[in-house]
């Protein structure tokens, strides 16, 4: 709150130096300048009013208007050229609709050509029947058999698992 009061006086002092650029919008403000040092003296040291607390009308700030008002500009020109882009919105869209189906249409025929192209390659071919005559014989191998080894159980202190209570304990 008293943040807010400084920043109001900030301004207030800066437009009764000359430090504001636009003073013809501050007019307000020294307006309202003369109305705050005019009602000073019923004010305590901060900031409020002795009734109640509340702050009068009159130490209240007015603002400057924040958009000048522009001119209106033409209202059959603004819809012709509001009709026209209308149009080109739909024309665009109608393109890309278009494009849209195209490519969709493109993409199914050349699935249906993979497909065929497929077909004629990989034509099902029966699987020949194995001998039944000869029975089948595994041979034993040359290789060495695997030895297996001992489990390591102990864990090297490098790749233990570090934790607090073992900092804690050592």
């Amino acid at each position: 709150m008293l943040v807010k009061k400084r920043q109001k006086e900030k301004k207030i002092r800066d437009v009764s130096e000359g430090k504001v650029e636009n003073q013809g919008e501050m007019e307000p403000l020294k307006e309202a300048k003369n109305r705050v040092e005019g009602s000073s003296s019923s004010d305590n040291s901060n900031g409020r009013t002795s009734g109640g607390g509340r702050r009068s009308p009159t130490n209240c700030l007015i603002k400057p208007p924040v958009k000048k008002n522009t001119i209106p500009i033409d209202l059959k020109l603004r819809a012709v050229e509001r009709a026209r882009f209308a149009h080109q919105v739909a024309e665009k869209r109608r393109l890309i609709k278009q494009y849209k189906m195209e490519r969709e249409r493109q993409q199914k025929l050349e699935e249906e050509e993979e497909i065929k192209r497929l077909r004629k390659e990989l034509i099902p071919k029966a699987q020949l029947m194995p001998y039944f005559d000869r029975p089948f014989v595994p041979r034993r191998s040359e290789k060495q058999p695997t030895v297996p080894r001992e489990p390591k159980f102990c864990i090297p202190r490098h790749k233990t698992i570090k934790c607090c209570r073992c900092h804690a304990m050592t």
